[in-house]
């Protein structure tokens, strides 16, 4: 019996009978319903015979997974007024899963459980006795110079993860970082992925022109914003000019020479009295026992597991990279979120 989605009475919430295929309205799924959850799938032989329709699905699978979700706050229970017929509602945890959602989660979620970094997860125990990358000895390359740029798929589920968290950086930030971006005429987001968060930037500061400069393979699935260019081009050699730089997320992927280089480029194309570069990324504070510093030292091992020379910094790490950078005056502002924002000035 399929039946449509209709709300919880009294609450707005929407609610799904067991029965019901997930809508436009509900959680991230990694595949469409013809697709293959495989990466690879195997070529029938010439003599196999067609294949047969797909079985129709379980409910009695599909009500376990669901009893365990509903025990694990995932979704709620509801039973219907009249018919007594169980209904399933969101509750905080899966309705940032929604598609719709402003701030949807769902795009995190699909890229931490692909394949790919899955598989490094695995090699943890082979890094720390053979020494190495774990991704790289799960794969024999690095996840964005070697698997992001020659596989779309992986691609596309990597850069719509790093483009989802855009508006909430922004909510976090826009209360104590209003005025950074003011009286700016220009200014380039290096490693800025498609665009989503100078787009949100230039809106709040339609007098901004926007730069949004990465690698070619990103720049080439960019969507188009208002206000902003793509430029493709490659950050360790050269940067576009502008009159602030802005960098969310990048230089935890690097380690300290290659930021130093980075920042480098950056301090050479912003004005000497009047530029600066303002930075996205997790702060350490070692005697931070809050749920975001639980989850700063998370991502941490993030870096260990994916890139060989990423990592989160502390406070005295990151005065130490700024300072050899060629940047002696800095300031670190303290957000709601799970990074902070640096600003760093040539002068």
């Amino acid at each position: 019996m399929t039946q449509s989605l209709r709300a919880r009475p009294g609450s707005g919430r929407p609610c799904w009978p067991l029965q019901t295929p997930w809508s436009s309205a509900a959680p991230w799924s990694s595949a469409s319903p013809t697709s293959s959850t495989s990466t690879e799938s195997p070529s029938p032989s010439p003599t196999s015979p067609p294949s047969s329709p797909s079985p129709p699905p379980n409910p009695t699978s599909l009500l376990r997974i669901m009893r365990f979700l509903t025990h694990k706050k995932i979704f709620s229970t509801h039973s219907h007024p009249e018919t007594g017929e169980t209904l399933y509602g969101l509750t905080p945890a899966s309705r940032v899963l929604v598609r719709s959602s402003d701030l949807s989660l769902g795009p995190v979620v699909l890229y931490g459980t692909h394949p790919f970094p899955i598989a490094a997860w695995h090699s943890f125990s082979a890094s720390v006795l053979q020494g190495g990358t774990p991704y790289i000895m799960a794969h024999g390359t690095d996840m964005l110079s070697g698997t992001a740029a020659t596989n779309p798929e992986f691609n596309a589920v990597f850069q719509n993860a790093m483009a989802c968290p855009a508006k909430g950086i922004l909510d976090a930030g826009i209360s104590v970082y209003r005025d950074g971006f003011a009286g700016l005429d220009s200014l380039v987001d290096v490693g800025g992925g498609t665009g989503a968060t100078l787009g949100e930037i230039v809106k709040l500061h339609p007098g901004t022109k926007g730069i949004n400069f990465d690698l070619p393979h990103v720049i080439e699935r960019a969507p188009e914003y208002p206000g902003v260019t793509h430029v493709a081009g490659d950050m360790f050699k050269t940067i576009p000019p502008a009159d602030a730089v802005f960098m969310k997320r990048v230089m935890h992927c690097f380690g300290d020479e290659e930021c130093e280089k980075v920042l480098r480029n950056c301090r050479s194309v912003i004005p000497e009295k009047t530029g600066k570069v303002i930075i996205v990324d997790v702060v350490l504070y070692p005697d931070d026992n809050s749920p975001l510093g639980d989850i700063r030292t998370k991502f941490d091992m993030l870096m260990f597991a994916y890139k060989s020379t990423g990592k989160e910094r502390t406070e005295e790490e990151w005065k130490k990279l700024l300072k050899a950078s060629g940047f002696p005056r800095w300031n670190i502002i303290r957000i709601p979120a799970i990074w902070s924002i640096i600003e760093a000035f040539p002068e």
